[in-house]
């Protein structure tokens, strides 16, 4: 069979989640009113979270970025599914295929870096909480998020640079509904032994670094509150760190599956939906599990629906008597 490399490659054909038009107008509905609340849920974190001066310390303003990065990863992928839907054509450009696997590393691995910090966060805030103000200073969070950024970059250079060397089949599916660097590298015909090296040991590296921060740091955590001697200061120690736990474990319990999955050949469409929950349900999700579960933040997006109900009762008593 006739191939070409990547460079030569015009277009490729997303296979999406299904074929049957019977189920086409369920899917736009469904996948649009999911990605609407994704981006209307995680904007109101980001206004309650700067309109509100009880909720500017380290936690909420990690918590703000990571609904910025969520808002980023969603965009990255859903807006072109939908339309995939409305104009019947799964095609996308090479160099759309490309932008778009490096656009959703960044975010994802953004999201990986800022939940690490999060998870470091509440390590400072119990075991030293009288530290906390000093350690967990405005500088060293911004640091945090800039190095987040920049990391996030570095990952997605490096991906980029090891499937531009990938040769593939001239009429080139993706089993997915977008381009991520798993789906790209496991259709290759050919794969350069030292592009399969590093594409593991990277993945291995910006996903396993996370990890390891993360579980030192609630090892750390745990022990320090199994010293607590009282139940109630157990629960609430606890109950600060239920949300992010759970949001890690959304995070990568499809992410990491889905990345490190070798055999793209069998069973897709299942390998589309265990993408579907990384990429659009899990950001969905966590303006739900921070606020549903949060007291000071349930307060302050209550304040400001209130607030902006009153402005547009303002707003409409003004047009009235003018």
């Amino acid at each position: 069979m006739g191939t070409k490399n990547l460079t030569c490659v015009t277009e490729f054909l997303l296979l999406g989640l299904s074929d049957d038009p019977a189920l086409q107008p369920l899917l736009f509905g469904l996948f649009l009113s999911m990605y609407l609340v994704t981006i209307l849920g995680n904007l109101l974190i980001i206004l309650a979270v700067g309109s509100d001066p009880h909720l500017h310390t380290p936690m909420y303003f990690f918590l703000s970025i990571l609904s910025l990065a969520d808002i980023g990863f969603t965009s990255t992928t859903v807006p072109k599914m939908i339309l995939d839907n409305q104009t019947h054509s799964r095609v996308i450009s090479y160099a759309g295929c490309l932008t778009q696997m490096s656009i959703y590393i960044v975010f994802g691995c953004m999201d990986s870096i800022l939940l690490t910090a999060m998870a470091y966060d509440r390590f400072v805030a119990i075991c030293h909480p009288l530290h906390y103000p000093v350690i967990m200073n405005p500088r060293l969070c911004g640091l945090l998020v800039l190095a987040s950024f920049f990391i996030s970059l570095l990952e997605s250079h490096l991906h980029s640079l090891m499937v531009v060397h990938l040769t593939f089949f001239i009429d080139v599916e993706l089993p997915n509904f977008f381009c991520g660097p798993s789906q790209l590298f496991n259709i290759a015909c050919f794969k350069i032994p030292t592009s399969a090296i590093l594409m593991y040991f990277t993945g291995a590296i910006f996903g396993g670094v996370p990890v390891s921060g993360i579980l030192l740091s609630y090892y750390k955590i745990v022990s320090s509150i199994l010293r607590v001697p009282s139940a109630g200061g157990k629960s609430k120690a606890f109950s600060t760190c239920g949300s992010h736990l759970l949001v890690v474990c959304l995070f990568y319990g499809s992410g990491l599956g889905v990345y490190l999955s070798s055999d793209a050949s069998r069973a897709h469409r299942k390998r589309a939906v265990a993408s579907l929950m990384y990429t659009v349900v899990t950001p969905m999700l966590n303006p739900f599990i921070y606020s549903l579960r949060n007291r000071d933040m349930m307060g302050a997006l209550q304040r400001l629906l209130r607030g902006a109900s009153k402005s547009q009762c303002l707003c409409h008593l003004s047009q009235c008597a003018g």
